[in-house]
């Protein structure tokens, strides 16, 4: 039953066949819990993908398949759960998050074709330096870096995820990676 589509999964579940859901569940758990880890949310992490999956199945039945995939769909589900987690346990982190500007900069305009010095991919080896350097950004720019690198989803579909324009999306990115570069010429001149 592994093998089938998330679709087929849905189908099977919605006419009775109740281990279809146990299928979606162990196909999604582990990569939702890491997204929980990733988007700063690691002590409760388990008991958020528990909850992200009561809510997927409360809401199985008004899943549309035309109006997206089910992984972009969970993944929706996913974030705002994730979200209201955080907001409840890190308050401070969402008032700089809820006046951020997506209004793309003169500096999101600008080709940059080395957003990460070679000394730092050289450090990104370590996952332990990067995961540090990641978790200094915004919950914002964690989730769009970890969508798009971990889950391979791309613009549009983060873009659906966030509920935000493609346009957005893409500029949030951008803006992540410059951070991310920041973040990383910081440490590099403070362990010099």
């Amino acid at each position: 039953m592994m093998e089938l589509t998330d679709n087929e999964l849905i189908s099977q579940y919605l006419h009775g066949e109740t281990k279809a859901f146990k299928y979606l569940i162990e196909r999604y758990s582990s990569a939702l819990y890491n997204f929980a880890v990733r988007l700063g949310a690691s002590n409760d992490a388990a008991d958020i993908v528990q909850d992200i999956f009561i809510k997927v199945w409360q809401n199985l039945k008004k899943f549309n398949s035309a109006k997206a995939s089910f992984k972009t769909w969970i993944y929706t589900i996913a974030r705002n759960t994730i979200t209201d987690y955080l907001r409840k346990k890190k308050p401070a982190l969402f008032s700089q998050l809820d006046s951020e500007d997506d209004t793309p900069s003169f500096e999101d305009s600008i080709e940059d074709t080395a957003l990460l010095p070679d000394e730092v991919l050289e450090k990104a080896e370590d996952s332990a330096f990067l995961n540090s350097l990641i978790g200094g950004l915004s919950v914002n720019y964690r989730t769009v870096l970890s969508l798009y690198y971990d889950e391979e989803m791309t613009f549009d579909e983060i873009g659906k995820v966030l509920g935000k324009p493609l346009n957005t999306v893409k500029s949030q990115h951008r803006r992540a990676l410059l951070e991310l570069k920041k973040l990383a010429k910081s440490h590099m001149h403070q362990s010099k």
